[in-house]
């Protein structure tokens, strides 16, 4: 892989809606790369990304090619970077196309990788419970008095940032499936290493993503990566080391988020040599992550959640039992089919208030609820609030933990929780 980029023709394969490849471009410009970059979206659709790099795209050195791909761009280049949210890669046409011409594959996680003091390599992943333990292990070594960046799939690339980070500074990465297939051995062109972090932590495996991976044993083998490469004297962390004495003083809520603390304790503690106690005690300001069991609103008693962040079951059915009388909760679930079983959330109307379901998978939970008395199929996240309030009695809860991604109704589950906060707030202002 050319390590000198400066009049490197490289092609950006997917700059994403939410910025996800802006990182890359951003750090390839600086370089002095020649840069293309090709998205299925249209101008409009990406007009928040594009604006955050209107800079670059001024200057004669950064192309854009939107709406679609040309095969050519993939094989006329020196590089090809593609985003990691392209699925099932190793089929895509043009990468395919690229790959047969000879050209280098690779990605903003390899690129950051590559350019990282490994040692001081914090790597987080994991079905559910990733971006909470990849954000205490941050907050816990700043506390403590070491610096320390977040980034990855949670905190934003910091390729743009590689220059500024310290060699002793420590670096927590919230690692993907897709990111982590993406530094296997051989992945992108034959000399590409294998890469695993310093300290990796894996916090729970569940079928997830399978409209990416195809199966759940490329899912789970991806998974893995984060071990697959690590050297003697590394760090793996895969059990949740038990409690000990009183619970950790957590400010957000549920056992689940006593399961990620006690994961960011035992990391910093093996990482750092910090005293487990210690550690605990530093998270007792840690003000929880927007989007993941969020409390946005209150009135008469009644309390509104927004765990926005939930795309899985399992996680659906952690944020419904984080709550002590998980009779008093009304939920709503629903979103993008990612092909995977829902059953779990169905079967949750057995011991809840009700269950309100929205988007794609919506008539499929309200069909197989195991109480269908209390299921409600809305369409709608405005409906499904309408409808929930109508029933809600003092001192219940309504919860937003949909078990599926956005992408049906929504562009992120970011906006998915500020469309239900900003509902919640209107539909509260109305009441009064």
């Amino acid at each position: 892989m050319p390590e000198l980029f400066a009049g490197q023709r490289v092609t950006l394969m997917g700059l994403g809606r939410f910025g996800g490849g802006g990182g890359a471009a951003r750090w390839l410009a600086g370089q002095g790369a020649s840069l293309l970059i090709t998205d299925l979206c249209s101008e409009d659709q990406l007009a928040d990304s594009l604006a955050d790099l209107s800079d670059l795209i001024s200057n004669k050195d950064t192309q854009l090619r939107l709406g679609g791909h040309v095969e050519s761009d993939f094989t006329d280049c020196d590089l090809v970077v593609a985003n990691p949210a392209v699925p099932r890669p190793w089929e895509n046409p043009y990468l395919l196309a690229a790959r047969e011409a000879g050209i280098h594959i690779t990605t903003e996680i390899r690129l950051l990788a590559e350019r990282i003091n490994r040692d001081r390599l914090i790597g987080v992943t994991g079905t559910a419970g990733k971006s909470t333990t990849a954000a205490m292990i941050h907050h816990i070594l700043n506390r403590a008095g070491l610096p320390a960046h977040l980034g990855g799939n949670i905190g934003g690339s910091l390729l743009p940032r590689v220059s500024e980070i310290e060699h002793d500074d420590w670096i927590v990465l919230e690692l993907s499936s897709a990111m982590l297939h993406w530094l296997g051995d051989g992945v992108g062109f034959s000399a590409a290493s294998g890469w695993s972090p310093h300290v990796a932590v894996l916090t729970n495996l569940q079928p997830n993503h399978l409209d990416w991976h195809g199966t759940f044993e490329h899912y789970e083998r991806s998974k893995h990566n984060i071990f697959r490469y690590q050297r003697p004297g590394d760090h793996q962390i895969t059990t949740d080391p038990p409690p000990t004495g009183r619970p950790l003083p957590l400010r957000i809520p549920g056992q689940h988020n006593q399961v990620n603390g006690r994961f960011a304790v035992d990391v910093v503690s093996r990482a750092v040599g910090l005293c487990p106690i210690e550690a605990g005690e530093l998270l007792a300001d840690f003000p929880g992550l927007p989007h993941r069991l969020q409390l946005v609103a209150e009135r008469g008693g009644m309390q509104f959640f927004n765990d926005s962040k939930s795309t899985t079951p399992q996680a659906t059915v952690l944020a419904v039992r984080s709550f002590d009388e998980p009779q008093r909760v009304h939920l709503i679930a629903g979103g993008y089919d990612k092909g995977i079983d829902l059953r779990a959330i169905s079967e949750l109307t057995s011991e809840i208030a009700g269950l309100y379901t929205i988007g794609a998978t919506g008539p499929q939970l309200a069909a197989t609820a195991a109480d269908g008395s209390k299921a409600f199929q809305c369409e709608t996240l405005d409906a499904a609030i309408e409808r929930a309030m109508h029933r809600m009695g003092d001192r219940d809860i309504l919860l937003l933990s949909p078990g599926c991604a956005s992408w049906d109704q929504f562009d992120n589950y970011e906006r998915r929780g500020e469309a239900y906060a900003a509902s919640i707030s209107s539909s509260i202002c109305a009441a009064k």
